[in-house]
């Protein structure tokens, strides 16, 4: 077997690094040196070196301008973004622009997939439901007004902890139709020419990071059919899509920390010698580079059967929930030894590690408990038994 990534997704790190490389961890925005939102927007002249190195889009069939290539690349692509927590919606605009390809109308694509391709619209996606601990399908009602085709539909419900929206152009919104299905609605972000949708409406949340969430309001708000996506399975692959991605993002940060973590323990003396040399620094240093070598091996599993499609014992969600079990954990364990083994240090707000450590909290918190995800993973074998 081959486990080596293509020429094409080596040459996407590649330029990636390029991108990522240059932004100085140090100069994200603080929260502990902030008060209130660190910022209004994200990063637009990062967002804009993306475009141009083509990272926006990266899942695009070239036939809208994109590079056609796969979740895996994608996965790559957002680890060496969050080594250095660049704050642009690269996750959420990926997977929402590669949903609007796979399923959406043709004059949807027309009117998105050019510009999303380019950047000059941003995408992003909203996927924490009513609270952040419900499915986020079942936040919203969808119900179809009149004949299919010519009626449009309504939407009514809540969905909190939408990231980057303040400064999407459009929003991802998935709903239900009390049939049992789920659909995804496709509004306008605040940042958006058609911002002015009546019924929708925003009001500001905060997130660990600092960064700037949106709860959104619908009350009654009528979206006429092209926007809507009525496919049953787009709403899962896309959940699963950007599931595996904040594992990857996971995956980043930690090794991130724990490389900060490995030069500030070689350099820093105790007793005439580096702390790196003491048995109780190095054991709990490989305990964490083992987390992240588990949350490698699983996110890359979960991102390879999203891109191939191929069959398993259990459905997709199941090596999804191992993926998001390890890198919830992971994450939290990386950053607390981090912290452990910098000493006083590692609280400075004039060095680094705290911007990783709120960065890491809010991941831990985006991808949810490990035990649910266990949880999630029993009923997969209740209902799939293996042999």
């Amino acid at each position: 077997m081959d486990f080596t990534f293509s020429e094409e997704q080596q040459a996407a790190v590649e330029a990636a690094r390029a991108v990522f490389t240059p932004v100085a961890p140090d100069s994200v925005p603080s929260p502990s040196l902030t008060s209130g939102a660190v910022a209004e927007d994200f990063d637009r002249a990062l967002w804009s070196k993306a475009a141009d190195a083509d990272l926006l889009s990266l899942l695009i069939t070239p036939e809208h301008g994109g590079a056609g290539l796969d979740a895996i690349a994608l996965c790559l692509v957002l680890r060496e973004s969050a080594k250095v927590l660049a704050r642009i919606p690269l996750l959420e605009h990926s997977a929402a622009a590669t949903t609007v390809e796979a399923y959406g109308g043709e004059e949807l694509k027309r009117e998105i997939l050019p510009r999303a391709a380019d950047g000059r619209l941003a995408l992003t996606v909203a996927a924490a439901g009513r609270t952040g601990h419900d499915p986020a399908e079942l936040a919203v009602t969808a119900r179809r007004e009149g004949a299919a085709g010519t009626g449009g539909w309504i939407l009514d419900g809540v969905q909190t902890g939408v990231p980057w929206a303040w400064g999407a152009d459009r929003i991802l919104v998935p709903a239900h139709t009390g049939e049992g299905t789920a659909v995804l609605a496709v509004l306008p972000g605040p940042a958006g020419a058609e911002s002015s949708l009546p019924g929708l409406t925003f009001a500001e949340q905060i997130s660990t990071t600092g960064e700037r969430l949106a709860e959104l309001r619908l009350d009654g708000v009528h979206l006429d059919d092209r926007h809507l996506i009525e496919d049953p399975t787009a709403w899962s692959r896309l959940h699963d899509l950007l599931a595996t991605g904040t594992c990857a993002l996971a995956l980043g940060l930690g090794e991130g920390v724990l490389k900060m973590t490995s030069d500030y323990a070689g350099k820093r003396e105790q007793f005439g010698y580096p702390i790196a040399t003491f048995q109780a620094v190095a054991v709990q240093a490989a305990d964490r580079y083992i987390d992240l070598r588990a949350m490698e091996a699983t996110l890359w599993q979960a991102a390879w059967r999203i891109s191939s499609g191929a069959g398993g014992a259990l459905p997709v969600a199941g090596d999804v929930a191992v993926a998001k079990s390890w890198a919830s954990d992971g994450v939290r364990r990386v950053v607390q030894t981090a912290q452990h083994l910098h000493g006083g240090f590692g609280a400075d707000t004039d060095y680094p590690l705290h911007r990783y450590h709120a960065w890491a909290k809010h991941l831990e918190l985006s991808l949810g408990p490990a035990a649910a995800h266990e949880e999630t993973l029993g009923d997969l074998l209740a209902a799939h038994p293996l042999g």
